[in-house]
């Protein structure tokens, strides 16, 4: 299944950087979705690596206020998050806001699940995702293990297949962590939707591109730079992407550890070393790792620094 020199679409979700205070820190902000774009991948905000599910609905405004702002026409994809319990209904309305706010700033929405949405029959996920591509002209589905969210679901390929079916749906991030299961994806899209995006999201197994995935990952916020340059070796046949495709998985499996949410204060962690941005404190409501981290991520820095 291997796919050598392929053109790898890379989409990398964005750190919203905090303060020590805990303010956000939108100058770092705005910095890192310029410098991802520069990089030559698609900024992808009001993910989970920018705390979707704990921002207030006016800083998820603003996060897309001041993205279009840096970003003018280029591309971006924004998170439509509903926030939902246990037992919430599917909320189409709230989807509609989600969704046409992300479509107001020009970006691609990409529909998170929620209570209400995973809690449908399969035969009606179908109906429930074409409904929700009305307001758009695109948008990307997402498929989330619980391990992730208890919302989350990863869907039979009944239903992969049947999403593939929505014109508008030009695309799924997968986050299920396992191969398996996106391999079998990427082989039902051959079939079905050669132009259909399988995104992995899969940051313990960030090859996946070898094998005809794209990508939409929170690793990649850590390294926007090295990442681009990674899939640039791939394209050209450049062995060296597997040395560099090393390292970063290396990172991954040590920012990816338990707690997994807590990958987010290490991605800071690294941005702060490489001078990207001025504090590494997380969301206040989020987990955080050792101090002890820092001297980790600053060895891998340096190996990646050689490698650059």
């Amino acid at each position: 299944m291997i796919r050598p020199r392929r053109a790898i679409t890379g989409m990398s979700a964005i750190l919203l950087p905090f303060t020590e205070g805990g303010d956000v820190d939108w100058p770092g902000f705005a910095a890192h979705v310029e410098r991802t774009a520069a990089a030559g991948l698609i900024p992808a905000v009001n993910m989970d690596t920018g705390y979707v599910n704990l921002l207030a609905e006016e800083t998820k405004r603003e996060v897309l206020d001041r993205t279009k702002r840096v970003l003018g026409s280029r591309p971006f994809v924004a998170g439509a998050f509903v926030p939902s319990s246990p037992g919430s209904p599917f909320d189409v309305e709230a989807y509609d806001r989600a969704v046409g706010a992300v479509v107001e700033h020009g970006g691609t929405p990409i529909l998170f699940q929620s209570h209400g949405l995973t809690a449908l029959p399969e035969p009606e996920l179908i109906a429930a995702y074409e409904r929700l591509g009305r307001g758009c002209d695109a948008f990307l589905a997402f498929e989330l293990g619980v391990m992730f969210a208890p919302f989350g679901r990863i869907y039979s390929l009944d239903t992969y297949r049947g999403l593939m079916g929505i014109k508008k749906c030009t695309g799924a991030k997968h986050s299920s962590l396992s191969r398996e299961l996106e391999w079998q994806r990427i082989q039902l899209r051959d079939v079905v939707r050669p132009d259909f995006q399988v995104l992995t999201g899969n940051d313990l197994a960030i090859d996946m591109v070898m094998y005809g995935s794209d990508y939409l990952l929170g690793l990649s916020t850590f390294a926007p730079d090295l990442f681009a340059k990674r899939d640039r070796y791939w394209l050209t046949g450049d062995p060296r992407f597997h040395e560099l495709n090393d390292v970063l998985q290396y990172l991954g499996f040590l920012a990816f550890r338990e707690p997994v949410p807590a990958y987010k204060h290490s991605a800071a962690q690294l941005l702060k070393l490489r001078g990207w941005i001025a504090c590494d404190a997380p969301h206040p409501k989020s987990p955080a790792r050792p101090d002890s981290d820092r001297a980790l991520l600053q060895l891998i820095a340096t190996r990646l620094e050689a490698l650059s």
